[in-house]
């Protein structure tokens, strides 16, 4: 039999753990839903700027939503003074043709660039950036993809590049990001 002190011992011990279990748990559950969200689910394409850029009019007239696609980078659109990139409208025509006018499903990651949402874009469950690297009309974007989509865009964009797909029909295709430093320096 063990005296009262060891049992209320023991029970500190249980009572403890939980709570702070408890309490980790509570902590993580928010960090980890901000982290990505659903747009409803009957969101429409209402744009597409160019191969990896879209606006979404979301359902129930929420504000319109311009979405960079995650994982992905697709050749650069000429600009008012700078040039672009071959296939970069062939992307944008691709993308048109995929999604534009069509309902989709958006999945916002929580993070932004240039004032665009970070987004995922599913239609029918096919993952949409993924098509696009498939296709080959963008690469896996490395330095931004994280698992479990890094393997699966990397592998995607190394099939079109032995089947010479979309940008993968040009000897050495120049990415975009090496493209804007030697192209569109400020």
């Amino acid at each position: 039999m063990s005296s009262p002190i060891v049992t209320g011992m023991i029970l500190l011990k249980k009572h403890t753990a939980a709570f702070f279990t408890a309490a980790l748990l509570s902590f993580l559950v928010p960090v980890t839903t901000s982290c990505s969200s659903r747009v409803p689910a009957q969101s429409e394409v209402i744009r597409v700027t160019d191969g990896d850029t879209v606006v979404i009019a979301p359902a129930e007239g929420k504000k319109n939503i311009t979405c960079r696609l995650y994982g992905i980078d697709s050749p650069e659109t000429p600009r008012q003074d700078r040039k672009g990139q071959p296939y970069a409208k062939a992307a944008g025509k691709e993308l048109r043709q995929l999604i534009y006018g069509q309902r989709v499903e958006v999945i916002t990651t929580g993070e932004k660039t240039h004032g665009r949402e970070v987004c995922m874009i599913k239609k029918d469950g096919l993952d949409i950036n993924l098509e696009m690297v498939r296709r080959g009309y963008a690469w896996a974007y490395r330095k931004h993809l994280k698992s479990p989509y890094a393997s699966e865009y990397i592998e995607a964009e190394n099939r079109a590049r032995d089947q010479k797909l979309g940008i993968w029909q040009q000897d050495n295709p120049l990415p975009p990001w090496e493209f804007k430093k030697r192209y569109w320096k400020k």
